[in-house]
């Protein structure tokens, strides 16, 4: 259903950008950075129960005050991009210029347990956003992907050009089928695509399933935590600050007439061990973890390592988070905001 906080829902010369998983962790940090450039915003979310929806609409919650600006450019749309009609009424209801499309059910394992889930919404729903961007000319589309796709690869550091197509988890299979998706409609409609391969994002406003928050979580509150292997796994982790720079760079890249498609990873380009990690957090925290070690489970991979060339080149991406001081905001965030409250607290 459209947002009672939507003020002024019919100025059609207004022309939108419409972030979908908008109040989610990553989409809720583009709608800020949309709103501080003045441009005008629909942030479409289902507000899934996969983690506590109030989660997400604190994450928001800057947004629906209008305490941006006065221009009551920010429209929240509580809906499914499975939902075919929504969509459609969304798309004549306005001038949707630009897609980011960030919506998607997360999770490696839960894939595992859940496959029609992950096929209906990463699959499905991206078609279904790909149908209405080709219906209503919509100029450009971002894909959210994830560096997933790249299964256990042997070809370090990972590169955009290489990949072998041997997913090893049903979320990464469907994200790869929302990339070729992306590409068919790219070639056959024209339509300006650029396909974005998050690496192991973390930072304030983190899910809760993700294991950095569950990490700095279950050490500030003396918790076990489960460690998958040795401790030698490796992650490229990439602070939420970097990647929502990334997407704004992909949307506004000059070159997207003369690279009308596009894959790129948006990472950090530096590995880091999963004790190293761990270690990082006991020492922000001031407190020791209580680790229990378990096999590692399917779906996992060894490691995640970006090749991030093609970011630099093409995007002018550039990192500048390192991971010391990314989990120092991200703890500081963590505390400041009373993520450390029990949830049924709250």
């Amino acid at each position: 259903m459209f947002s009672r906080y939507n003020k002024i829902c019919d100025i059609m010369q207004n022309e939108y950008i419409l972030v979908t998983g908008g109040a989610g962790f990553i989409g809720s940090h583009v709608c800020d950075k949309l709103l501080d450039k003045e441009s005008s915003v629909i942030c479409l979310d289902n507000f899934s129960t996969y983690y506590d929806p109030e989660r997400k609409r604190r994450n928001i919650a800057r947004n629906l005050n209008n305490k941006i600006s006065n221009k009551n450019n920010f429209i929240l749309i509580e809906g499914d991009i499975c939902d075919r009609g929504l969509l459609e009424k969304i798309f004549r209801k306005y001038k949707i210029s630009e897609i980011v499309h960030l919506a998607a059910q997360a999770g490696v394992r839960y894939s595992l347990e859940n496959p029609y889930l992950y096929e209906k919404t990463n699959v499905e729903g991206t078609l279904n956003l790909l149908e209405e961007a080709r219906k209503n000319n919509v100029k450009k589309f971002i894909f959210g992907s994830s560096s997933s796709v790249y299964g256990n690869s042997k070809k370090i550091p990972f590169n955009e050009e290489v990949i072998e197509d041997k997913p090893i988890s049903i979320y990464a299979a469907t994200k790869r089928a929302g990339e070729l998706l992306c590409y068919t409609y790219h070639k056959i409609y024209g339509l300006n695509i650029t396909c974005l391969r998050f690496f192991t994002v973390y930072g304030e406003r983190g899910r809760p399933d993700m294991a950095p928050y569950i990490f700095v979580d279950s050490i500030f509150k003396g918790k076990e935590i489960k460690m998958f292997g040795d401790g030698t796994t490796k992650r490229d982790y990439t602070y939420v600050g970097d990647i929502t720079d990334g997407i704004i760079l992909a949307l506004n890249n000059p070159l997207n007439k003369l690279l009308p498609f596009e894959i790129i990873n948006l990472g950090n380009g530096n590995p880091v061990m999963l004790m190293d990690f761990i270690r990082l957090v006991e020492k922000n925290l001031g407190k020791k973890a209580n680790i229990k070690k378990y096999p590692i489970p399917p779906g996992d991979v060894d490691m995640t390592y970006a090749d991030i060339t093609k970011a630099r080149t093409i995007l002018g991406y550039n990192p500048k988070t390192s991971i010391e001081e990314g989990i120092k905001k991200f703890i500081d965030w963590y505390v400041k905001n009373g993520e450390n409250d029990d949830e049924e607290n709250k």
